[in-house]
């Protein structure tokens, strides 16, 4: 018989959800697609959506992995049954699918702490880094080696338990991440010229706002969370029942949304500074960025330690979405943790080669139009996620509304004043603004 594992303290679970809602996503994205949708009117829909829509869908999905203490499949399975599980298994497969690629751009965030360290970043010339960074992913074997020194990382950590690996890695690397945001942003905001991007960032200019800007505010709230895929309803079942589900939802909402907020005042000041767009896309992370730190005095170190932020980043997104795999594994298939983990972590690893050499020798070969990266990436972020996330909504807020009331309520039994707006939000608004997102992923409109 497999014990079950639980978190040893309040603490250790909110640093490990928080570390699995910041990620790359938090870091290397948030501040281009600010940057793209008009800054400050952008922060503010984001804030808007991430405390309404996205705080009570992660409610939900740790509401629901409390109640059955089971993996994503197996607690729609023990709460309904049906049908069900098959919303567990979109969440499991999203997992599977998205870290397949996520270790690959991990990966070069790692290269790239090294490259750092031996100089290769010290040039101010964006398209010679572009061209560096174009080489980089292009190469058949380099970017391999790193996703699979991320990957046994990953792995690494998740085979050594909750407690002893997930709970204690997140205790060391959620601080050292805020540290690091710390430094970075006083350097960063200490530049010539930085105030302007800290205005761009923090004053919102409202003619700027568009549909799309409030379409791409609603779908980074979502994704930035983690939501969809399972890891808060796997995180959520190894929570007691005495533990205040709600003010845990809030801090893990609140620390994700402030290393956004962080990412923005690190990157935006320091683009405005040197003259960069801050709209670049992607590329503002590999190419712009380095151009930036080359400029800077001590700009090598910087640079060390803004991939090293991105990579501990990543790390702990990374543990909490292979997480999800394995504990299906080691809950209903009885399958060792170690074992399980071992295994999910080199099949995942498999996965990931054709997306790292589609940037590269695989580049012609595509399906649907699409890359096999770019393929990956629409099947988990376009229509694995989206279902995910609505119909956890759907489930909470009409199938077990009742028993996720009283949950939410706790030992003693007190309802809290805002549980009939957290009502509301998972049986009719979250579901209509992922469907939303679903819609216009998937080009409907």
């Amino acid at each position: 018989m497999i014990q079950r594992e639980y978190w040893g303290s309040r603490l250790g679970f909110i640093l490990a959800a928080a570390g699995s809602a910041v990620g790359l996503g938090n870091i290397w994205k948030f501040p281009y697609v600010a940057g793209a949708n008009g800054g400050g009117a952008f922060l503010l829909i984001y804030l808007a959506m991430v405390f309404t829509i996205g705080l009570s869908v992660m409610l939900a999905e740790m509401v629901i992995g409390r109640m059955s203490r089971k993996n994503a499949i197996g607690a729609f399975a023990k709460l309904k049954g049906g049908a069900w599980p098959l919303v567990g298994l979109c969440g499991v497969a999203a997992a599977f699918i998205i870290l397949s690629f996520y270790s690959v751009v991990a990966g070069w965030t790692v290269a790239y702490m090294v490259k750092s360290v031996a100089g290769e970043l010290a040039l101010a010339d964006s398209g010679a880094l572009g061209g560096m960074f174009g080489d980089f992913i292009a190469n058949p074997v380099s970017p391999i080696f790193y996703h699979a020194l991320f990957m046994a990382l990953t792995v690494f950590v998740v085979l050594s338990g909750v407690g002893a690996g997930i709970e204690r890695a997140s205790k060391i690397l959620m601080p050292a991440l805020f540290g690091l945001l710390v430094i970075l942003i006083i350097r960063a905001v200490t530049l010539p010229g930085a105030a302007e991007g800290v205005a761009f960032l923090l004053q919102p200019d409202f003619s700027k706002v568009t549909w799309n800007t409030v379409s791409e505010a609603l779908s980074q709230a979502f994704f930035s969370l983690s939501l969809g895929m399972g890891a808060m309803i796997t995180y959520g079942s190894y929570l007691g029942k005495k533990d205040n589900i709600a003010g845990s939802a809030g801090w893990v909402t609140l620390l994700d949304t402030s290393v956004a907020v962080m990412a923005g005042l690190l990157i935006l000041p320091a683009v405005f500074a040197f003259g960069f767009d801050p709209a670049a896309g992607p590329g503002l992370t590999f190419i712009t960025l380095p151009a930036v730190f080359a400029q800077m005095p001590f700009g090598s170190f910087f640079a060390f330690l803004f991939f090293l932020l991105l990579a501990i980043a990543a790390l702990t997104s990374a543990v909490s979405i292979l997480e999800v795999v394995v504990a299906y594994f080691v809950d209903d298939r009885r399958i060792h943790r170690k074992t399980a983990s071992i295994a999910v972590g080199v099949i995942i690893f498999l996965l990931g080669i054709p997306s790292s050499l589609s940037m590269g020798i695989w580049g012609e070969f595509t399906l649907f139009g699409l890359g096999f990266f770019d393929l990956m990436d629409a099947i988990s972020s376009k229509l694995l996620l989206p279902v995910g996330g609505l119909f956890i909504s759907l489930f909470v807020g009409w199938v077990i509304w009742p028993a996720a009331k009283q949950d939410v309520a706790g030992a003693n039994g007190v309802m809290p004043f805002w549980v009939d707006g957290w009502g509301v939000i998972v049986k009719f608004v979250a579901p209509a603004a992922i469907a939303f997102i679903l819609l216009k992923g998937l080009g409907v409109f």
